[in-house]
């Protein structure tokens, strides 16, 4: 190689590393605070940095196994940084690997390329700056555009290997001519290797994107698949309750009817008494709310059921008149989820007395105010618009809340959560 077309430096190839790293850390849920990261990062870049340049000198035979080292100092910073599984680290960390292999590369490929027409400092560091500014920046966007809409990235074990060996297959391939360079794919032209290894890593980089993509495309799938499930149970649900409520309420009128005829009949005080009791228990299935609309009516006569049944008491102010433009599978949609997530909360409540959930249905100027609030004694954290749930499989949780995100913006409608004062509240905007 001449003397134009060095090596790169290794401080480089750390700080690309480092930079590949951090930018990715900005994508996936950080599990540390601000300060922390500022903290832990810039410990990281001084240990990458460290370590790559005392290994400089060392012979040949140890340059492999100290890029592994690298690579490992690599997953353990993501790995103390992010919170998602070791395979999504392990992922992100290959392709941070071939990114900050592809930066460093063409940074040096035109660093040396106007070093040979100038030898000036402030050029070289221009390039420095500007190479590497660009390309991980660019890498994170293309990031954020890819994963949008997808809540939380599952890697299995089988797309796990399947990006480390593409990134080693890469890696390897790029750097081909520096270890053989009488092959077919390889050069003995200084400036030749450069091309080779640029254009080799942003294939490489392009071929994981590709990938990602397609990964991403199957979570949103599958994501997709799940909301219409929940929308179908809760009309399911509703069916179950319409057809149950039906029977209930002429079983109810004709009870009635038949008390009414006995207690005309009979005048004993123990028979008296017997229908009295009798009239009470029948009072535990008549219609308790009147919203207006009957489909509402029929979803929260039947979560009284279970509301019954865990001390759980609904309070209800709503014009359900003014949802008759909703079609019914929305209705159960948006209320089916919303009551079975608040009844689920309180029931893990010690004091009954607190067991308590309220809905407001209102027309606000041009828009329609849906309100289904619930006492919380939990301490929520709300992340990317979802409540972050405490339970230990999280991956099949929340379809509820995503499924009534779903159905709102149908009607061009927006969905917020809050928690004030030990309350959460869920709140609904549709325009009429």
């Amino acid at each position: 190689m001449d003397a134009i077309y060095q090596d790169i430096p290794r401080i480089y190839t750390a700080i690309a590393e480092w930079l590949a790293c951090v930018s990715y850390c900005f994508v996936l849920k950080r599990k540390v605070n601000n300060k922390r990261f500022t903290l832990y990062s810039i410990l990281a870049l001084v240990i990458q940095s460290a370590f790559l340049v005392l290994t400089k000198n060392l012979p040949v035979v140890f340059w492999l196994p100290c890029m592994l080292i690298a690579v490992v100092l690599m997953y353990v910073y993501m790995y103390i940084i992010c919170d998602v599984t070791v395979n999504v680290i392990g992922y992100y960390c290959a392709r941070a690997f071939l990114l900050a292999e592809f930066a460093a590369s063409l940074e040096w490929q035109l660093a040396c390329y106007f070093l040979a027409k100038t030898p000036s400092k402030i050029v070289q560091v221009i390039i420095f700056i500007t190479v590497y500014g660009l390309v991980f920046v660019w890498a994170h966007y293309m990031e954020v555009s890819i994963t949008r809409g997808v809540n939380q990235l599952e890697i299995n074990t089988h797309e796990l290997w399947a990006a480390i060996i593409i990134a080693a297959a890469i890696f390897a391939f790029s750097n081909l001519s520096f270890i053989l360079q009488n092959t077919p794919f390889s050069s003995e032209v200084a400036a030749d290797i450069f091309y080779i290894r640029t254009l080799v890593d942003i294939a490489g980089i392009m071929i994981l994107y590709v990938y990602q993509s397609r990964i991403c495309e199957l979570l949103a799938e599958k994501e997709l698949r799940n909301i219409h499930a929940m929308l179908k149970a809760q009309y399911d649900k509703y069916r179950n309750y319409q057809n149950s409520f039906d029977l209930i309420n002429m079983k109810y009128h004709d009870l009635k009817h038949q008390i009414a005829g006995l207690r005309a009949e009979m005048s004993e005080e123990e028979r008296k008494e017997w229908i009295d009791t009798l009239e009470q228990e029948l009072e535990a299935y008549s219609p308790e709310l009147q919203t207006g609309n009957s489909v509402l009516d029929t979803l929260i006569a039947g979560k009284m059921l279970n509301c019954r049944a865990n001390n759980i008491k609904i309070t209800c102010v709503a014009d359900g008149n003014i949802l008759d433009f909703m079609h019914v599978a929305d209705i159960c949609t948006i209320f089916g989820n919303a009551l079975d997530n608040a009844i689920e909360n309180v029931s893990l409540i010690d004091d009954p007395e607190k067991r308590l959930i309220h809905i407001a249905i209102s027309p606000k100027k041009n828009f329609i105010l849906i309100q289904i609030n619930n006492y919380c004694e939990s301490r929520l954290t709300i992340k990317n618009g979802y409540p972050v749930t405490t339970k230990s499989d999280k991956g099949n949780h929340g379809f509820g809340l995503k499924s009534i995100r779903y159905t709102v913006e149908k009607y061009h409608g927006t969905l917020n959560f809050d928690i004030n004062d030990k309350w959460f509240e869920l709140k609904i905007l549709i325009p009429q």
